[in-house]
């Protein structure tokens, strides 16, 4: 009856993982999708409840994109003024930051971002390929 109640001890070796399971908290990273185009890498993260004002996109060291997202200050302390009583609480406040290693081939300074629907789509414009040069001959002689 136990081991039905609480599994066998060596079931455990066999099926456990091999890693720790990922805690999930109210600052996980966002789901996002990275969409490659001809001219552009797109990249859409959602961000449920956040406006452009509570959004922070930027460049750094380089190539790193980082996304950070914060809910406006304030909302949790009007409810407590206001005398509301909180029976569940399960969806957290949506912070989350994000950091992307963008390709050497983009226009940092090109880039757009917009929120829309509880979704964040950066636009990262990709740098024109130079044309490969032609090959050509070149003349060998004895000196220079």
């Amino acid at each position: 009856m136990a081991d039905f109640l609480f599994g066998s001890p060596f079931r455990r070796l066999f099926h456990a993982r091999p890693f720790p399971a990922v805690e999930w908290s109210s600052s996980a990273a966002a789901a996002m999708d990275w969409v490659e185009t001809p001219a552009s890498h797109v990249l859409r993260i959602n961000v449920p409840g956040l406006g452009k004002d509570d959004v922070k996109v930027q460049v750094e060291e380089g190539n790193v994109l980082t996304v950070q997202g914060t809910p406006p200050a304030g909302k949790g302390e009007k409810d407590a003024e206001d005398g509301a009583v909180w029976h569940v609480a399960e969806r957290g406040k949506p912070e989350f930051a994000r950091a992307v290693a963008l390709p050497e081939n983009v226009r940092v300074d090109g880039i757009r971002a917009g929120v829309e629907n509880g979704v964040l789509t950066v636009v990262v414009p990709k740098e024109p390929v130079p044309a490969r040069p032609k090959p050509r001959p070149i003349a060998v002689h004895s000196k220079l």
